[in-house]
């Protein structure tokens, strides 16, 4: 048994295990965009499923619901874990929540696996860090350094589902952050034609996709909303909850004001379209004027000893032939 590990250890051998999953994760990251389906198509039935369930909602508060409602509780290992050890007060499931609907996870399911995750990844990911030391490294770290290897995992992992969400998080505020000014242009022009609020979001949504599909997907959910809740503020503000942005949440404030006080909607949009626009140009700006200094580095590191290289080597033969 020994024998087979050590030779499945052999370093020839993992040499070319690592070589063949670096030609493997290549050819894979070649193929997939082209293997990938539309994500706007997926994005947008999976907005008909949440639309669906707060229509049923909202009919199960007014005492019409559908019982399939009352009756959908969560089962499986994970709700098991959750429930078991009250993971809900531990966690605070209304702040995870509320970060899973910014990543773009909204159901309960996903609830609950993160919950769950948030218990499990410490305890493998310290499991695994202690029996690699044990099994590796055991000539050189001594039993008190292991453990606190395991514990140095155990912390790791802690913060491992959270930084894996705040991933998602920043991936779609950054897309949404691109395509806004773009869709405060369209919903100006939408308003100015007459349109009220409500289709005209859904007709935003519907030419926002193909820039941003988080944005039009939140769109989408904000018209829902607006023709299910009767409070039309809380559909609003949960628009700028769901995104996180503060560009977005002071448009929502606009908004809010507009319907309230009775404003016009089109001059508010109108100014805060062209502030969006200023931002977006001034944060081109900044990254263009922090390009040179970023460039030092690489420069000084890979460009400047090959530029040496070619100007020094012919005077270094030629001095080698007359000495």
């Amino acid at each position: 048994m020994l024998e087979s590990v050590s030779a499945l250890l052999r370093p020839e051998l993992l040499v070319t295990l690592l070589f063949a999953l670096a030609a493997f994760a290549a050819v894979l990251s070649v193929a997939a965009p082209m293997l990938q389906n539309d994500p706007l198509k997926a994005r947008m039935q999976a907005v008909s499923v949440e639309r669906e369930r707060m229509r049923l909602q909202q009919r199960a508060k007014q005492g019409q619901g559908d019982s399939r409602l009352r009756q959908n509780t969560n089962s499986g290992a994970a709700a098991t874990l959750v429930d078991l050890l009250r993971l809900r007060k531990v966690f605070e499931a209304e702040p995870s929540r509320e970060l899973l609907r910014q990543a773009g996870f909204r159901s309960e399911r996903h609830l609950i696996i993160y919950l769950a995750t948030r218990v499990v990844a410490p305890l493998l990911v310290g499991l695994t860090t202690f029996v690699y030391v044990s099994a590796f490294l055991g000539d050189v770290f001594p039993p008190p350094m292991r453990l606190a290897a395991a514990a140095t995992g155990v912390i790791v992992g802690n913060y491992v589902p959270l930084l894996f969400v705040r991933n998602f998080v920043a991936k779609r505020q950054a897309s949404i952050r691109r395509a806004w000014p773009d869709a405060l242009d369209l919903l100006l022009i939408c308003v100015e034609a007459g349109m009220a609020i409500e289709p005209a979001m859904q007709r935003v949504s519907q030419e926002i996709g193909s820039i941003s599909v988080p944005l039009a997907e939140e769109l989408t959910l904000t018209v829902a909303e607006l023709s299910y809740l009767q409070d039309r503020r809380k559909a609003l503000e949960n628009l700028g909850k769901r995104t996180g942005l503060p560009q977005v949440k002071s448009v929502v404030t606009s908004l809010i004001q507009s319907e309230r006080y009775g404003t016009p909607m089109g001059a508010a949009l109108r100014v805060l379209a062209q502030e969006n626009r200023d931002m977006r140009m001034t944060e081109a700006e900044r990254k263009a004027a922090a390009l040179p200094p970023r460039l030092t580095v690489p420069m000084m590191l890979f460009f400047m000893p090959v530029i040496f290289v070619v100007i020094l080597t012919p005077i270094i033969m030629k001095a080698m032939q007359y000495l």
